[in-house]
């Protein structure tokens, strides 16, 4: 007999082509049966049979309705109704919003602010995140929450009032001032009331958005930086956890949380905001030479410092010292590398900077708690 093939419907509430994508990588190598993406035209498929079904339960109660009452193995990609019991996988906004704090923190930045227009459960994990991540940097984080401000309207002139208020307030911030926005919609309300300002960007305001999802991006007057969520191995781990459910296994106690694969740098956020001449020097360096055999004695060389010197200045403009900033700048190329190709592991060392595999190995594990090979296993490419 044949195997039976495993009937799964797409039920998004939101859509995205990369989560989407991942699924679809998923059900090739697993021969299932995806049903039409019904929801994406606001039709609720009311009568549907199958086996699973992949949910991103977001506006619309009507959709939820419907997947709670189809009583099917579910994995939900969103946390708006915690209060339905679905397994769930979900994207990791307090992991993109550290590597975000580290973006700004490394280029010097000493005010920052995170900005949002209404209450959501993602973008307040990415806010209550970025502001965790500058504490842990003793840094403060001042929060634009437009819906909480006395400002706030409904009506038609809603859009005109928030960006008054936006501008009023970014102008009495402090600069130069570091803005996480909570998506690339919120980070194009940034970047335009800056405009209407005169504040330059990225030199008095720099922004990073979320999301990586803005059209012709690199074709903007200034284009923006922007968090890669990684929605396509989200997509692929959904549809491996609900596959996992289909055969009868108990759903993890917890969420799965899919870390963000990084930051996509532009115009918007690519300023070194530190007057220390030796510091920038050597970040600079770092920047370009981190894939080379370079260590702490070639940064005191360029900054023209004495170690110790360099070791303090680093302190007090970064908040890491020469090393943990070399360290750390080689761990992110290794982490692309791994997601971008499969380089063998002594190449990986190599192209990272490291002089022999086994320094690189104890070097990512203790910055990430895996093996490089343990971190390549959590990607989908």
């Amino acid at each position: 007999m044949p195997k039976k093939q495993k009937r799964v419907l797409i039920a998004l509430g939101w859509y995205d082509y990369r989560l989407h994508r991942g699924i679809e990588k998923f059900a090739l190598e697993h021969d299932w049966h995806l049903s039409a993406n019904l929801a994406r035209e606001k039709v609720i498929p009311w009568g549907w049979d199958g086996d699973g079904v992949l949910a991103w339960l977001g506006a619309g109660d009507d959709l939820a309705e419907f997947v709670r009452l189809a009583r099917k193995p579910t994995v939900d990609f969103s946390f708006r109704r915690p209060h339905l019991k679905f397994a769930r996988v979900l994207e990791d906004h307090a992991h993109a919003a550290q590597l975000v704090a580290e973006h700004f923190l490394s280029r010097g930045f000493r005010h920052f602010a995170f900005y949002s227009n209404l209450e959501n459960w993602s973008y307040i994990e990415r806010g209550d995140g970025f502001a965790a991540a500058l504490r842990r940097s003793g840094r403060e984080c001042l929060w634009l929450r437009w819906h909480r401000s006395p400002e706030y309207r409904d009506g038609r002139d809603q859009w005109k009032r928030k960006r008054r208020w936006l501008v009023v307030r970014l102008k009495a911030a402090p600069k130069p001032l570091a803005v996480f926005a909570a998506n690339d919609d919120h980070a194009l309300e940034v970047l335009e009331s800056c405009e209407n300002a005169r504040l330059a960007v990225p030199e008095q305001v720099a922004i990073v958005g979320a999301e990586n999802y803005l059209l012709a991006a690199d074709a903007m007057r200034t284009p923006v930086s922007s968090v890669d969520t990684n929605l396509e191995t989200l997509g692929y781990r959904g549809a491996a956890l609900l596959d996992d459910l289909m055969n009868g296994k108990k759903a993890p106690a917890e969420p799965v949380r899919v870390p963000a694969a990084g930051i996509v740098t532009r115009k918007s956020s690519d300023l070194l905001a530190i007057a220390h001449k030796g510091v920038a020097n050597s970040l600079r360096f770092i920047w370009g030479h981190a894939h080379q055999p370079i260590s702490v004695k070639d940064l005191v060389e360029v900054a023209a410092m004495s170690r110790r010197g360099l070791h303090k200045a680093f302190l007090e403009n970064v908040g890491r010292t020469p090393g943990q900033e070399l360290q750390r700048v080689r761990i992110e190329r290794a982490k692309r590398l791994l997601a971008e190709s499969d380089h063998k592991i002594e190449v990986l060392a190599t192209l990272c900077g490291y002089q022999s595999a086994n320094s690189f190995c104890v070097a990512f594990k203790q910055a990430t708690g895996l093996s490089p090979k343990q971190f390549q296993n959590t990607i989908v490419r």
